[in-house]
């Protein structure tokens, strides 16, 4: 069965990543949409990365921070940045792609959640950014829409998804409240869930691809800090995700973290996680080849 292959990662700076060998990974991915978070620069900079590509780009309020981009093969139909309430500054950090996936409407999300700091404010905007995520992913999977929120969400749903969870339960990455979010976001649809900080909630029915694929195992981990051997150890946190919604979820075909060989061979402190999405031949019985590139 044909797909769409959608891949996303931090990329700590899109100058770096470049300068750090990003394309000989990207040469070989074969990827049709790449959602990239943490881009710091302007447009300049990411069409000198993707040359020939088609590129949206949200950067950040503060000039060198943050910024979300979505580069594809073929233009997006339609983008769109507006989230949560008009007096949160969201900019860099959330932006809506609209494609084809076959003949079906498709969007892909590019979200980089910010990192917080417990009991700061810095933490306080990471609040609202995941108090409005859940209606925004309510919107999204309205009438069994085909929707990925795609990006680093900067939180550690479970134990199995941070080396060392026992360390970090009171640092923001894994705080009871912050997975009691994703517990709602993850939970069967319409059911009544009590989450892990002790709130009871409703389940949204988004599906946590890469846990679907790899089940109940540790990671695998998507970033590690640069402390220490940290990397060489495996000693990672995967904060960085793909959540379908729950009618593409069924057509996720693969599911892959392209971790660097070695530490040496790193471009980006995260590393891409890429997803295969399948599409139906059409009632013809042809491929609908303009939506998946041949190269």
């Amino acid at each position: 069965m044909p797909h769409l292959r959608v891949a996303s990662v931090n990329v700590n700076g899109i100058r770096a990543s470049v300068r750090n060998g990003m394309h000989s990974w990207l040469d070989a991915a074969d990827v049709d949409i790449l959602t990239l978070q943490e881009v710091r620069g302007q447009d300049e900079h990411l069409e000198a990365a993707f040359p020939g590509w088609s590129i949206v780009h949200d950067p950040a309020t503060a000039k060198g921070r943050a910024g979300v981009a979505i580069v594809s093969r073929t233009p997006a139909l339609a983008t769109r940045t507006a989230f949560g309430d008009d007096d949160f500054d969201s900019k860099g950090r959330w932006l809506e792609g609209d494609f084809l996936l076959g003949d079906r409407p498709f969007t892909v999300v590019s979200a980089y959640v910010h990192s917080g700091e417990a009991d700061t404010p810095k933490q306080d905007e990471k609040w609202k950014f995941l108090e409005a995520f859940g209606p925004r992913l309510a919107e999204l999977a309205a009438d069994d829409a085909l929707a990925v929120v795609t990006g680093d969400l900067n939180v550690g749903h479970r134990e199995l998804d941070i080396k060392n969870w026992r360390g970090n339960r009171k640092k923001s990455g894994f705080l009871p409240r912050e997975r009691a979010y994703f517990d709602r976001f993850l939970g069967e649809a319409g059911r009544e869930i009590t989450c892990v900080d002790g709130t009871v909630g409703t389940g949204l029915g988004w599906v946590d691809v890469g846990r679907r694929f790899h089940g109940e195992v540790d990671g695998p981990y998507t970033w590690w800090s640069a402390r220490g051997q940290a990397f060489d150890n495996d000693t990672g946190w995967r904060i960085d995700y793909h959540l379908a919604s729950p009618a593409l979820a069924e057509r996720a075909q693969s599911y892959h973290v392209a971790r660097a060989a070695s530490y040496a061979e790193r471009w980006s402190d995260h590393a891409p996680v890429v997803v295969d999405y399948a599409y139906p031949e059409t009632e013809s019985g042809a491929h609908d080849a303009p939506h998946r590139i041949e190269r």
